[in-house]
């Protein structure tokens, strides 16, 4: 399909001779002789880009540009003609996002070339925009549970102020998700939106990689590096895995919480910084403080306003959108037709305790979408930890048990169920992690905090 071209200029010869030096490179054209004209011509056809006049007759060319870049058509890039233009205009026009501007008389082979390249970057923006648009789609909160109703609405009163958020919630629950729907919502949307795994760097690394370091700093920085707290300037920062992060760390991030500023590593001149701070951890934060292992005065200035993300087993009713909207995705993916449980084995997902959550439901529907041979997805397709009735009759025998708390009776299924797992694996924590759809050090965190010795006999610390 030919690529369409609007010419909005009071010369007609002007118009004739771009039209046809641009049809004779293959571009389709369309004409306008004023402002009314060219609006009725974007009402009624599409187009690619516009070369502009800034002298019309009805109006001024750099109004009609304000409103194209304001409106549908903001991604379709504008050329500006004159045969009059002034420097102030040449200016004004490209700060209202116009691509260039061109003076008459006009060189016909620079019109040719500044098209050509202004239509490539007009390609590229598109596909951004729609690229954008699909990953946002992704990344939406699912669910209609009235745990995940609650969760969206303190969301979105939360998202509206700078107030810094301490999302809670265990591993595969889709805190981080939160994290970017906050920012999605807030006024900082068009600004960065910068993660930190702060159990994925090692010790010695955090510090250069929040706040950066200068040239020379210590062996290896061979050139000035801005850290996160930088990168996320006006935007948002998300601290994920808090709680793994030294107390020597904590005390600097709490200085730039209350501060706003900071030095790069191996340097003593300050960085001011404009950051909404958001944080997330898997642990019970009151208990690490109560253990010495994070700071109180921290917790405080990170939980103004505490969220947390539901386990999926508590919002049950979620499952069937979820697991159809990850079997989409995947379809779309594959160019596969979507695949759909049949009622038994959709049952059997729903009854199932899940505890690697929403990360591990994700990856059961990839397995689902891509191994199972028909449309229909049925009981003999699931894994057999899914579709093993007796996990349902296990979990009635354990909540018949005498727990003095619904805590209680939660973590003497979960160590069982995961010792019966580990067995199933022979004592292999790695494969036993890869089952539970658990990282390999939530697991061994786990097996430390219930005792649990693996089939080999060796310790939950060095098991696997």
């Amino acid at each position: 399909m030919r690529e369409r071209i609007l010419i909005v200029d009071d010369e007609a010869g002007i118009r004739e001779t771009l039209s046809a030096i641009l049809e004779d490179e293959g571009y389709g054209t369309l004409t306008a002789a004023s402002a009314a004209e060219a609006r009725e011509a974007i009402t009624r056809h599409p187009f690619d880009l516009a070369l502009l006049d800034v002298w019309l007759g009805d109006v001024d060319g750099v109004e009609l540009l304000q409103e194209m870049r304001a409106g549908l058509f903001r991604h379709q890039p504008v050329i500006m003609i004159s045969g009059h233009g002034t420097v102030d205009t040449a200016v004004k026009a490209i700060r209202l996002g116009a691509y260039d501007f061109l003076e008459k008389p006009l060189s016909l082979s620079r019109v040719v070339l500044t098209v050509q390249h202004a239509l490539e970057q007009g390609r590229m923006e598109r596909e951004l925009h729609d690229l954008s648009r699909r990953l946002e789609q992704r990344e939406v909160l699912i669910g209609e549970s009235p745990a995940m109703i609650e969760l969206k609405q303190q969301l979105e009163l939360a998202a509206r102020s700078d107030g810094r958020i301490l999302i809670g919630g265990e591993n595969g629950t889709g805190k981080e998700l939160v994290a970017r729907q906050v920012h999605r919502l807030s006024p900082r949307r068009q600004r960065p939106f910068v993660e930190v795994n702060c159990a994925a760097i090692p010790e010695e690394l955090i510090e250069s990689e929040l706040f950066g370091h200068v040239r020379g700093a210590f062996t290896g920085a061979a050139a000035d590096r801005r850290g996160r707290f930088e990168q996320a300037h006006g935007g948002t920062l998300f601290l994920d895995e808090i709680a793994d992060m030294s107390l020597k760390t904590q005390a600097k991030v709490l200085r730039v919480l209350e501060e706003q500023r900071f030095e790069r590593v191996g340097d003593t001149k300050s960085i001011e910084v404009d950051v909404r701070v958001l944080a997330a951890t898997n642990k019970d934060l009151e208990a690490e403080i109560a253990q010495g292992r994070f700071r109180e005065d921290l917790y405080f200035r990170l939980a103004v306003i505490p969220l947390t993300v539901p386990a999926l087993r508590e919002r049950r009713e979620d499952i069937p959108l979820l697991l159809e909207h990850f079997l989409d995705h995947f379809a779309h993916e594959l160019g596969h037709r979507p695949k759909r449980p049949d009622r038994a084995a959709l049952d059997r997902l729903t009854a199932y305790p899940w505890p690697g959550n929403v990360r591990e439901l994700r990856n059961l529907a990839e397995r689902l979408a891509i191994m199972t041979p028909s449309d229909e997805i049925t009981v003999d397709d699931l894994p057999r930890n899914v579709r093993d009735e007796g996990v349902s009759d296990r979990a009635r025998a354990l909540a018949a048990e005498d727990h003095p708390t619904l805590k209680d009776a939660r973590e003497a299924f979960e160590r069982r169920y995961i010792e019966r797992k580990l067995q199933e694996c022979d004592g292999n924590v790695t494969r036993t992690a890869k089952l539970l759809g658990l990282e390999r050090s939530h697991l061994h965190r786990k097996l430390k905090t219930y005792g649990i010795v693996t089939g080999t006999g060796a310790s939950a610390g060095t098991a696997g």
